[in-house]
C-alpha cells in the first residue's frame, strides 16, 4: 500500500467494526496522526416496517457509530460523523431500486464504495487536511513503477477478500488510500485487536445491506414505494416460459432474480428457475437449469484498475458474483475502452445483468464493470 510518512495525518473510515477499529489502533501505534469519521449513511428510523426488533449483522447501525466513538475515546483521537445521507440516497439507494425494477440484480456495497466511502470521504479527508485516508477492507494495494500505475491486489485471507466490491476504484484514489489488514487473516485482526485494547475485539461482523435490516431486498423496495407513495400495482405482471406461454402472475418483477428457483408456486413436472426478466412488459421468464447457462457476456462502465485497456485479446479469470470462484475466459476489446467481451472457456451459470464482473489475473486485479 503507500507509505505514508511518519507522523501523516490520517482519516479512518470507522465503521464501529473490529476491522476499522484495528486499523486505527495499527495505524496509531505506527505514529502517525490520526482522525475518526463514520459516515451516517441511512437514517434508521426510515421505513418502521422493516425494522426486526433485536436485528444484528448490519454495517452502519447506530450501535456502530456508539462503538466507533468509544475505540476513539479508547485511542484519543479526534472523531466525527459526517452525514452522507443525501448522498447516499441519490447514488446508492435509488440506483439500487432502480436496477431492480429495470430487471438487474445490483450491488450496493459497490456503489457506496465508488460514490461515497472513496469519493466523498476523500473530500471530507480533504477538508480536515488529512493526506490519506484508510479502511478495513481486505485488498492489497502497492505502486508498480514499470507501468507507473497502482495495482490492487486480493487480500490474503481470500475467506474475507473485498476486491469484488473495490473494482471501481480510481488512480488517484488508490494513491491515497491505506488498507493496513490486506495482508492479515481475520483471526490475525481480532488476535491484535485484542492485544492492542480495542472493545470491539469479539464483535460479529456485519453481513446486511445497512439501509435493508432484514436482509428482504424486495420488501425494502415495496416500503420504499409505499413512502414515495408510488403504487404497487404498477410493478405486477406475467410469469411466463420461454415461448411467452403464461404460468402466473407476480406482484412485481423486483422479488425475481436470474437463477431464482424459490417462491415462484408454479407446478411442472421438473423444476422451474428464473432466467429472465422483461421490465418494459413487466414479465419474468422462466425455464429449466440449462438455461441458465451462459458462455459469454458484455461489461459496461469498466474502470481498468492495475492495467490500462486492452487492445487485443488476453486471457484473465473472471467473478460474476462475490462468492463465485473465479471461471477462466478470454477478454475481447470492443472498440471503446469502457465495455470489454469476455468469453468463457466454460459456460458459468446465472450471469446476471446488473452484478459486475470483476476480472483478475491471479491475484492482480485487472479490472470491473457492469453485466449487461
Amino acid at each position: 500500500m503507500p507509505e505514508p510518512a511518519p507522523n501523516s495525518l490520517i482519516a479512518v473510515a470507522m465503521s464501529g467494526g473490529v476491522d476499522s477499529s484495528a486499523v486505527a489502533a495499527m495505524l496509531q501505534r505506527d505514529g502517525h496522526r490520526l482522525v475518526g469519521m463514520t459516515m451516517q449513511l441511512w437514517n434508521q428510523r426510515r421505513l418502521p416496517e422493516m425494522q426486526v426488533e433485536g436485528a444484528t449483522g448490519r454495517c452502519c447501525s447506530l450501535d456502530d457509530v456508539y462503538d466507533a466513538r468509544a475505540v476513539a475515546n479508547v485511542l484519543g483521537i479526534p472523531y466525527y460523523v459526517v452525514n452522507f445521507e443525501d448522498r447516499f440516497e441519490e447514488t446508492v439507494v435509488k440506483p439500487f431500486v432502480d436496477e431492480y425494477l429495470a430487471g438487474r440484480t445490483p450491488i450496493p456495497c459497490t456503489l457506496c464504495n465508488n460514490h461515497v466511502k472513496f469519493d466523498q470521504f476523500l473530500d471530507m479527508a480533504d477538508g480536515v487536511g488529512a493526506e490519506y485516508i484508510a479502511t478495513g477492507h481486505y485488498a492489497r494495494v502497492a505502486f508498480n513503477p514499470d507501468s507507473g500505475r497502482y495495482e490492487m491486489r486480493t487480500g490474503m485471507d481470500s475467506g474475507k477478500d473485498q476486491t469484488y466490491f473495490l473494482f471501481g476504484l480510481k488512480q488517484h484514489q488508490l494513491a491515497r488510500t491505506l488498507f493496513p489488514l490486506g495482508g492479515m487473516t481475520k483471526p490475525q485482526v481480532r488476535a491484535l485487536a485484542a492485544e492492542l485494547g480495542i472493545p470491539t475485539a469479539a464483535k460479529h461482523d456485519s453481513q446486511e445491506i445497512c439501509f435493508v435490516p432484514n436482509g428482504d431486498y424486495a420488501g425494502f423496495i415495496d416500503a420504499y414505494f409505499k413512502e414515495r407513495g408510488i403504487a404497487r400495482e404498477a410493478t405486477h405482471g406475467e410469469i411466463v416460459d420461454k415461448d411467452g406461454q403464461v404460468l402466473a402472475e407476480h406482484e412485481g418483477v423486483h422479488h425475481y432474480t436470474v437463477g431464482q428457483r424459490k417462491g415462484l408456486r408454479i407446478a411442472a413436472p421438473e423444476p422451474l428457475y428464473v432466467i429472465a426478466t422483461n421490465p418494459q412488459t413487466q414479465q419474468v421468464i422462466v425455464g429449466q437449469g440449462t438455461d441458465l447457462y451462459r458462455e459469454s457476456l458484455v461489461a459496461k462502465d469498466v474502470n481498468w484498475v492495475s492495467i490500462a485497456a486492452i487492445t487485443e485479446p488476453r486471457a484473465a479469470q473472471v467473478k460474476i458474483r462475490n462468492r463465485h470462484e473465479p471461471a477462466e475466459a478470454v477478454l475481447y476489446p470492443t472498440g471503446t475502452p469502457d465495455r470489454v467481451e469476455v468469453r468463457f472457456l466454460t459456460a458459468q451459470r446465472a450471469v446476471t445483468p446488473g452484478q459486475a464482473a470483476v476480472i483478475y489475473d491471479g491475484d492482480l486485479v485487472l479490472a470491473g464493470g457492469w453485466i449487461e
